[in-house]
């Protein structure tokens, strides 16, 4: 039951923040659409996308597929995707057919690293109290609702750490602004990266009940560590949601804008 029960909560915080990420994405790029056409809401997309394809390729390069192709950076031409990772791998390899996940979920991941260092570089002070709050108040031992409580709080501890009188006359902080901005608006999982992530899922659960046995056998607390990488995870994946908010509350006042001076 616990190697189900980590395989269904990673899976749930996964694809639940995806799908949040998502609705906001699309609700920001038709805002910048409507507001400046399409090479407005491509302005985000030259930083957004390569942190994007980032994951996918470090995640390919961790599971030694093969990376056939590579679009780093939005096309000129009229195509409707900012950007691709082409890939094959061996069928008979568990570990091949397992790194279908990681590489879509990628950059999901690679996102929330870049935020990560972002923060660490940019407001380090922001960044050591967010994770101290984190070591403090979420508690990663048990998989429960006060930890993904905890979690999901973190992002209002980071939004008031951030926003400062300070922090507003910090340069670095307005280049994070601009650069988490720009990552968290392209976060989000596309259908393919979602259909590549859902074929590793049998290879993902098979590792996971080995690795769950091999813990019982040897009396390793792998559940602890997991579940304190779970908590990290959805903490920054709270981050991400709140820079993702804030990317569409500036597109809905641009918006706005522009309509009063047309009128």
């Amino acid at each position: 039951m616990s190697a189900a029960f980590q395989f269904i909560t990673f899976i749930g915080a996964v694809f639940t923040f995806g799908y949040l990420l998502g609705c906001l994405e699309k609700i920001s790029v038709h805002l910048l659409f409507r507001t400046f056409g399409k090479r407005g809401s491509l302005f985000t997309a030259w930083i957004g996308t390569l942190v994007h394809e980032f994951g996918h390729v470090f995640m390919c390069v961790l599971f030694r597929h093969r990376i056939r192709d590579v679009q780093w950076f939005p096309a000129r031409s009229g195509v409707n995707y900012l950007g691709y990772v082409k890939h094959s791998y061996s069928q008979r390899s568990l570990y091949q057919r397992m790194g279908n996940f990681f590489i879509g979920i990628g950059p999901f991941l690679s996102s929330i690293g870049a935020l990560i260092l972002l923060m660490y570089f940019c407001v380090p002070d922001s960044y050591q109290l967010f994770a101290g709050y984190i070591t403090h108040h979420v508690r990663p031992a048990q998989l429960n609702i006060e930890m993904f409580t905890s979690s999901l709080f973190s992002a209002v501890v980071l939004f008031e750490s951030l926003f400062t009188i300070e922090n507003a006359l910090n340069p670095l902080f307005w280049l994070f602004l601009f650069l988490a901005l720009c990552i968290s608006t392209h976060i989000a999982l596309s259908k393919e990266d979602i259909r590549g992530a859902v074929s590793g899922m049998s290879a993902l659960f098979v590792f996971l009940f080995c690795l769950h046995a091999f813990s019982s056998i040897f009396n390793i607390d792998i559940i602890g560590t997991a579940s304190y990488y779970h908590a990290y995870i959805i903490a920054f994946a709270s981050s991400a949601l709140l820079f993702s908010f804030i990317t569409l509350c500036i597109c809905f006042v641009l918006y706005i804008l522009k309509n009063q001076f047309n009128t």
